[in-house]
């Protein structure tokens, strides 16, 4: 990698002389090392070829003399229902050894490395063909290195596949993992692991082991904490909708028991550029604001001590009513952390580089002041924001005998209605509010 992570890193590639995806992929990577290497390609990193006469899924120990510090498996890929594919996985048995290796055992993932190689499969994916992860699913479980197999499927056909075999190559030799890749578990899923796909493809979420649906119920403690370990995982991911409501208790009951955190999809799409470390503090200070508070950073980027910040929870409640989808989508170029609680209703409160408060606190002031004035009838008195409203009252409407009904939804909307011969006008149906709200600067910045 070029910034020095995985500069000098040595590569073993295994395949099997019987598997033809193996060796269709080993040919083209062998013809990509032969000619002027792209520009892209880390230079430093070096690959040594190994082959064996057996299936890859029993090759126990085959690392055991190698010098190297990732093992990647060059194989095939079947499925009962084929499809053309081209997946990446770490191996293991969650429970018994149905294909290879040991019953529940895992081996060490390679997770940031992986996701580079699915994230270059995408690039270089033949038409026709689609890529993902794959979960946790049989052996070599005996292997002290870091691996993973990447694979063509699901036919003879696509095994045989030249463009399949060349994609594969440009894959492994163009992959170049993120230095601030996110390592975490999946629970949850398909074969096929949709959800962690499209997270990885589009995150900096960097899958390790991947549990399917049908293990979830069967995992104990001491497996989830293999499957963290194995991985090098700082959190996990859970495909809720994946999982029944037993499947999920049973799931949750263990992982509250286990210091990892749990991220859903849209924390991890959010977690932006920002340091894990960071990230962590600013969880750690946003969960003192709420036990189950979520996490969603916009432009917050570099360290420094955190603080939270409460601009006025009426401003802000104002602005959220008159326009939500636009209040969060103003937080967007602001360096600032805005937080919900379970159920995803906006806290009033935020955490920011403590360098910022003062700054993104009339920044947030601004930007609800826009937002009130574009949909409210608003005016400025020295430095209060006057909200006035008029809103159709039902109770009015019944005292002058008007039944409910579209005659309401009219009234509602502002158009007058016609009932037992009277011209019925919104304004005889409606209460006025005004709310006043003193925002210190105001009327300079008006």
């Amino acid at each position: 990698m070029k910034n020095g992570v995985y500069s000098g890193m040595k590569v073993a590639l295994i395949n099997s002389r019987q598997d033809i995806a193996g060796c269709n992929i080993r040919h083209h990577i062998e013809q990509c090392l032969a000619q002027t290497p792209d520009a892209g390609r880390d230079q430093d990193r070096t690959y040594e070829f190994f082959e064996v006469e057996g299936r890859l899924i029993h090759a126990e120990g085959v690392d055991t003399s190698i010098d190297a510090d990732l093992v990647i498996f060059l194989s095939r890929h079947s499925s009962v229902n084929p499809v053309p594919v081209l997946t990446v996985h770490v191996t293991g048995n969650y429970r018994d050894a149905e294909l290879g290796g040991s019953s529940r055992t895992l081996a060490p993932a390679a997770p940031a490395m992986m996701h580079a190689v699915l994230r270059a499969l995408a690039r270089h994916c033949p038409e026709g063909y689609r890529v993902s992860y794959e979960v946790t699913h049989h052996g070599p479980t005996g292997l002290s290195h870091p691996s993973f197999f990447v694979e063509i499927g699901s036919t003879e056909k696509e095994w045989a596949d030249p463009a399949a075999g060349r994609a594969v190559a440009e894959a492994v030799l163009d992959a170049m993992p993120l230095a601030d890749a996110v390592p975490l578990v999946g629970f949850g899923g398909t074969h096929y692991a949709v959800r962690e796909t499209e997270i990885a493809l589009a995150t900096r979420g960097a899958f390790g082991h991947i549990a399917h649906t049908r293990e979830i119920a069967t995992l104990d403690g001491e497996m989830i904490r293999s499957i963290i370990e194995k991985s090098g995982a700082v959190a996990a991911y859970i495909d809720r909708k994946a999982l029944d409501h037993a499947a999920l208790s049973h799931l949750l009951g263990i992982l509250d028991r286990i210091p990892v955190l749990r991220l859903s999809e849209s924390e991890i799409a959010a977690l932006g550029h920002l340091s894990w470390e960071t990230y962590c503090a600013v969880r750690a200070l946003a969960l003192t604001v709420s036990p189950h508070a979520r996490c969603f950073i916009h432009a917050l980027d570099g360290t420094g001590p955190l603080a939270v910040i409460s601009p006025d929870p009426l401003l802000l409640t104002e602005a959220k009513k008159s326009d939500e989808p636009a209040l969060i989508h103003g937080f967007g170029p602001l360096s600032v952390v805005h937080l919900t609680d379970e159920n995803n209703v906006l806290l009033p409160q935020f955490v920011v580089f403590r360098i910022n408060s003062s700054e993104i606190i009339n920044a947030l002031n601004t930007l609800c002041v826009k937002i009130i004035r574009s949909k409210e009838i608003t005016a400025t008195e020295r430095d209060c924001l006057i909200i006035r409203k008029v809103r159709f009252d039902p109770k009015k409407a019944r005292e002058l005998g008007i039944p409910a009904g579209p005659a309401y939804r009219k009234l509602a909307l502002g158009q007058a209605v016609e009932h037992d011969g009277r011209v019925i006008l919104p304004e005889m149906v409606s209460v006025r509010t005004e709310t006043k709200i003193h925002i210190p600067g105001l009327e300079k910045n008006s």
